[in-house]
């Protein structure tokens, strides 16, 4: 883990991100620890499991405590609902040494992982035509990261 920190094609892929793009890099971490638990349970290896378990949850953590209820307090409450019932499941998978358990968690976060690339997808291509306008008229094209909120 301590070399991903150092990775600085990661620092870079990091740090440009917006805000939309780090959930889904979020998602995608804890689908690869969820699997890496789910190994360790079909394995028995217990170092996997707690590893990949334990950190698949610290990831879901980070996503209830990044949702903004005052942008959205009802779009907060179900998806904190729902990052909540995943943290559950994967305490209960580990409990009960379950790959089912993790593979509905890995079912949940591979949703919102493909929900979250639309939502890129989309806000990309809102500002597409922006950007090509910006080419047109020799002005410097945008850079930086863009704000969900508006």
């Amino acid at each position: 883990m301590a070399a991903n920190i150092d990775n600085p094609y990661l620092r870079t892929k990091v740090l440009t991100a917006s805000p939309a793009e780090l959930r889904v890099m979020l998602v995608e971490g804890a689908i690869r620890f969820c699997r890496q638990g789910r190994d360790g349970i079909a394995t028995k290896n217990h170092e996997e499991i707690f590893n990949g378990l334990s950190q698949a949850k610290a990831i879901i953590m980070e996503l209830i405590n990044a949702l903004r209820p005052e942008v959205d307090r009802d779009l907060c409450d179900k998806l904190s609902g729902l990052y909540t019932y995943m943290y559950t499941r994967l305490i209960e998978a580990n409990l009960e040494k379950s790959v089912d358990l993790v593979d509905e968690v890995i079912r949940l976060l591979e949703y919102e992982r493909d929900t979250w690339r639309m939502v890129v997808e989309k806000l990309a291509a809102e500002r597409a035509p922006a950007g090509a306008a910006a080419i047109h008229d020799d002005s410097p094209a945008p850079v930086g990261s863009f704000n969900l909120e508006g």
